[in-house]
């Protein structure tokens, strides 16, 4: 799922990121809370209607900022109050508003609100984020309206913390299961064990998300072990700091093993090596910029600060995780 985190994906038109081959977005339920608000929302329409998006929405809950905004905010059992990083007013966030909010923006799946622990936590602030997790959810489930809400699998690294939340969550009962609070600081081999270790709890005929993962053989590995769906900043931030993702050998006659790494090299762009290089972005690329852009172009679209090369970059980088998703499909088929 691209990240549209206020409604948009970052240099792209939502004509530009169907064109690319996206089937679904998301969007952040705390920063469209801060603006437009639920009001201002309300009075627009929806995030559909004003993004002029038709496909779905997801929406996070506003939970991961208990971790990435940790210093702004305060949690207790009811929820989390917020500074906001805009103005600095105070924000109170609960499970309720949370799920309000998802409904007025119109979301097709709604993320539970939940408690996000770091990655170098102790077992006792994972199992406090956990158990807090489950009790959330419960009120969020309360309080959904008509659209899709999946539950949140917390437990940080230790994994009969992870069962608990996930036979918790069965017992609550939810259209999906996503796997958060990994991609926060733990060693990858960490990540994966957990991963492989819950895939066999959580139900198979539900759909499975892993929160925030990750490059591109993560993806790999996740879902060899049997995840569904993905989102991450990663190729829309990297494409704007220059470094693109390009395919190794045509993506159809990769042997996708479980922990396939060599299918894929970072491209700096704007390495002086490049300056007269008249050569495709990636010959294995099928994407607007790989049709009509050389390498010399695009280094020198950086090299003088033309906001282009942010936009060329980003629809790269974005089918390249696309296709690499369109390969895999296939390949689990």
């Amino acid at each position: 799922m691209p990240i549209a985190t206020t409604g948009a994906v970052k240099t792209l038109s939502a004509a530009d990121v169907e064109k690319l081959g996206a089937s679904i977005v998301l969007s952040n339920t705390y920063h469209l809370l801060l603006r437009p608000g639920l009001e201002g929302m309300k009075k627009l329409g929806g995030l559909h209607k004003l993004m002029g998006w038709s496909k779905p929405i997801l929406t996070d809950s506003g939970g991961y900022q208990v971790f990435s905004l940790s210093k702004l905010n305060k949690t207790t059992e009811e929820g989390v109050e917020f500074q906001s990083h805009i103005d600095g007013a105070r924000v109170k966030l609960t499970p309720e508003l949370s799920m309000d909010m998802q409904g007025v923006i119109g979301s097709d799946i709604a993320m539970q609100f939940d408690d996000v622990a770091a990655g170098d936590s102790t077992r006792e602030r994972y199992e406090d984020a956990m158990e807090r997790s489950l009790r959330w959810a419960k009120r969020c489930k309360e309080a959904k309206a008509n659209e899709n809400l999946f539950g949140i699998v917390q437990g940080g690294i230790h994994e009969d913390l992870r069962q608990r939340s996930i036979e918790g969550l069965k017992a609550i009962g939810f259209d999906g299961y996503a796997i958060g609070g990994l991609s926060v600081g733990e060693k990858r081999e960490d990540a994966y064990r957990v991963v492989d270790a819950l895939m066999e709890h959580m139900p198979a005929d539900k759909p499975r998300y892993f929160m925030g993962g990750g490059m591109p053989e993560e993806i790999v590995h996740y879902v060899h072990a049997g995840v569904d769906m993905f989102d991450c900043v990663l190729p829309t931030r990297n494409a704007r700091h220059g470094t693109l993702f390009v395919w190794n050998q045509d993506p159809a006659t990769v042997a996708w093993s479980k922990d396939k790494t060599d299918f894929y090299s970072k491209l700096h762009i704007t390495n002086e090596k490049h300056q007269f290089d008249d050569g495709p972005i990636d010959p294995f690329c099928d994407c607007e910029t790989c049709k009509t852009t050389s390498r010399a172009y695009l280094r020198h679209l950086f090299a003088v600060g033309e906001m282009l090369a942010y936009r060329l970059s980003t629809i790269h980088n974005l089918r390249f995780y696309l296709r690499l998703m369109e390969a895999l499909r296939e390949y689990r088929s």
